[in-house]
């Protein structure tokens, strides 16, 4: 029977960044329940790096892992995660106190955004809609390389001396005589701990080890891929409205569009919902008189939220040996390296770094659930 200091289920990007931060100072296992890391979640992001993304509580992280995204530490590659977007919010006539109240919530944060009128946001959206009137504009937003990333963490764990187990779903936990004891795809393992990165399956992870769920649940969102006529201009700012109903970017002379949709529904390999897909694109119609000439491609993927909305980071109050990395919601992959190392800083027992200096922990801690 094989013995680890951490077992972690789950190798998406927490399950992966967390491997990646712990490998050098613990004998670590992923175990991944399906035949490759990152199928559901990660592997559908459409993810960028913008600090308002999550709100002002979850600003911290985000803002902690740009420098790494942007130059990673050795061992990472020489290459940023990184690439310039831009992020411009988008109000109609009527919304500018949203605009007001957008900007007062990242007051004094150091987040730069500029309000920008309208001949500002026609230059770049020709069509645009008339009683689109103003916007904010964040210049910092970066598309993430969510791929390289994540294929990042994975070497970097394994070079640590990481394993990372594939079709390894968690079939048994019971925790005896200071020891986890697992069957993970039919393979007996023990562990000291239990890091809980199951992401959608956070909460039925908690339950088989017999600890109390937190109530993460999974939203499904949903994204298609458009040729427009115009083609989008590849230097497009992501585009959101005010009331968080729609997004949409540029990506590879095609339109990523969401409505922005989050339909609660149980964990599983999710796909996007009809009515979805057209609420999105009259949504789009609304906002330029763009044609669509096809809907070349659909997809929808699972963000999981705890109740308040922020990363649930932290030993389970019920069970000392079992740690909850879950709860990243669509602010994961923004998040991953200053997350993943405030889990392994508490997780081990590490001295917190530099990196994590604008970081209040506590505030992830699943304690505050009760």
């Amino acid at each position: 029977m094989a013995d680890y200091d951490v077992v972690i289920i789950g190798a998406g990007i927490a399950g992966a960044s967390l491997a990646a931060e712990t490998a050098p100072h613990a004998r670590v296992l992923v175990a991944e329940a399906e035949d490759r890391p990152g199928y559901h979640s990660t592997g559908r992001s459409a993810a960028f790096w913008a600090e308002s993304y999550g709100g002002p509580k979850v600003q911290p992280l985000t803002t902690a892992s740009g420098p790494w995204l942007h130059s990673p530490p050795g061992g990472y590659g020489e290459r940023s995660f990184l690439a310039p977007r831009g992020a411009l919010t988008l109000a109609r006539a009527g919304e500018e106190p949203l605009l007001d109240a957008f900007e007062a919530e990242f007051a004094g944060s150091g987040v730069c955004m500029e309000r920008w009128g309208r001949e500002r946001i026609a230059a770049l959206l020709p069509g645009l809609a008339e009683d689109i009137v103003a916007a904010v504009y964040e210049p910092d937003c970066q598309d993430i390389d969510v791929g390289g990333l994540h294929q990042a963490f994975l070497s970097v764990a394994r070079r640590g001396g990481a394993q990372i187990a594939l079709k390894a779903p968690l079939e048994q936990a019971e925790y005896r005589g200071g020891q986890w004891h697992l069957v993970l795809g039919g393979q007996a393992v023990t562990a000291t701990r239990l890091a809980n990165a199951a992401g959608a399956w956070a909460d039925p992870v908690a339950t088989r080890c017999g600890v109390r769920p937190l109530g993460v649940q999974p939203y499904r969102r949903t994204v298609v891929q458009l040729r427009t006529r115009p083609a989008p201009v590849a230097h497009l700012p992501l585009t959101l409205g005010v009331k968080g109903d729609y997004y949409f970017k540029p990506e590879a002379g095609r339109l990523w569009l969401s409505p922005h949709d989050e339909t609660p529904e149980a964990p599983g390999d999710t796909a996007p919902d009809e009515l979805d897909m057209a609420i999105a694109i009259d949504r789009f119609t609304q906002v330029v008189d763009w044609t669509i000439e096809a809907v070349e491609h659909r997809w929808a993927g699972q963000r999981s939220f705890a109740p308040d909305r922020l990363p649930v980071i932290g030993y389970a109050p019920d069970q000392p040996a079992f740690f909850w990395f879950a709860g990243q919601g669509g602010f994961g992959i923004q998040t991953a390296p200053a997350a993943a190392r405030l889990a392994a800083t508490v997780l081990l027992g590490l001295t917190p770094d530099t990196m994590l200096n604008g970081v209040d922990g506590q505030m992830y801690n699943p304690a505050r659930f009760g």
